[in-house]
């Protein structure tokens, strides 16, 4: 009996230091930056949009911040630094919606750094949606304060393996000017790829009206955009809204909610333009890119081209919007260019 209760105890002992010696592992290396900034000679892979973005939130240092869907992940942070001046972050989400832009926003506002500007890609259909949702759920005990739920984070073996052991043993740091940019390369950005995936949507035959989307984009905009903006008015809000290809307007014609999405739009640009410290970019009525699916990989995802375009428009104020007249200015070019466009050629070719 005193050999077995030995023997259990010497276990318990060492089973209970090779868990402490993997939280110490975790904390120490800290693949998620929930408690540290990274280590200045460790491989990070950054990968991981929901479970390293708030810890880059609250540990990296950063004047500036780039916010949005997978329509901002090719942008390039040293892009920024040449035409601006700004040392930035990317903290972007596939398929963000408002909430998820509010959930970061909190941890950006709430670190030590100085935010001199948020470049925030808003996308209007994801404003129509509730003021709670998120693309995905997120990992609480990586968002919030309470240490005693990140048991989940020290003792998780994806962590263990993926993000410490396997980058000890095979090193491929991510560079973080360029962290999470989309996987297509050059190749893909053909029209024959993207007209080969592209479904065309049923037609619809009653039309959307107008102000059906209104109410959701500004319960939205007032519980999860606009309190950052009011709350920080030293910080420059460059609001910009991507330029998704022909293909995208093909589908809002299919679906019947042209006008409804134009008075998103307005309504969006009008409501903020109201602040002093935001500046409204719309890109979507620029023909030569919207039109010329070379520039895309799908109906809407562009080339980092077109976001190394945009990136400059915010240093040279191209594409500026700044007046409720100039957006209803710009929608009305966009009605033009979508009603001159030869959709019927387009389709009419085998690709």
């Amino acid at each position: 009996m005193n050999s077995f209760k030995k023997f259990t105890a010497v276990s318990l002992t060492v089973a209970a230091l090779l868990l402490v010696g993997v939280m110490a592992l975790v904390i120490y290396i800290d693949p998620f930056f929930h408690y540290h900034a990274p280590l200045e000679d460790f491989p990070y892979l950054v990968d991981n949009q929901l479970s390293q973005n708030p810890g880059m939130a609250e540990h990296m240092q950063y004047d500036s911040v780039i916010l949005g869907s997978s329509m901002t992940v090719n942008f390039d942070t040293n892009w920024f630094r040449e035409e601006l001046g700004l040392r930035t972050v990317k903290l972007n989400y596939s398929g963000a919606y408002p909430k998820d832009q509010s959930n970061i926003m909190k941890l950006i506002f709430e670190s030590d750094n100085q935010v001199r500007a948020v470049f925030l890609g808003i996308d209007v259909m994801t404003y129509t949606g509730g003021v709670e949702e998120t693309k995905y759920p997120i990992p609480e005990y990586l968002y919030d304060d309470n240490y005693f739920n990140d048991i989940r984070y020290l003792l998780n073996k994806d962590v263990v393996l993926n993000y410490i052991f396997r980058q000890i043993v095979d090193p491929d740091r991510t560079d973080l000017a360029t962290v999470y940019q989309s996987w297509w390369t050059d190749e893909y950005y053909n029209i024959q790829w993207v007209m080969h995936n592209y479904e065309q949507p049923e037609r619809v035959a009653e039309e959307t009206p107008e102000d059906a989307y209104l109410e959701s984009v500004e319960r939205n905009l007032t519980e999860n955009i606009c309190p950052y903006i009011e709350q920080n008015p030293d910080t420059v809000f460059y609001i910009f809204f991507p330029p998704y290809s022909i293909l995208y307007w093909n589908d809002v014609i299919c679906e019947n909610h042209l006008e409804a999405t134009m008075k998103e739009y307005e309504y969006i640009a009008e409501r903020l333009l109201s602040y002093e410290n935001v500046r409204i970019f719309y890109f979507p009525n620029q023909e030569w890119i919207v039109t010329d699916l070379n520039n895309y990989a799908d109906y809407s995802h562009y080339h980092k081209d077109i976001n190394h375009y945009m990136t400059q428009c915010f240093a040279d104020g191209s594409c500026e919007i700044t007046s409720a007249a100039k957006m209803k200015q710009a929608l009305d070019e966009m009605r033009l260019l979508i009603e001159r466009f030869d959709f019927e050629e387009l389709f009419s070719v085998e690709y």
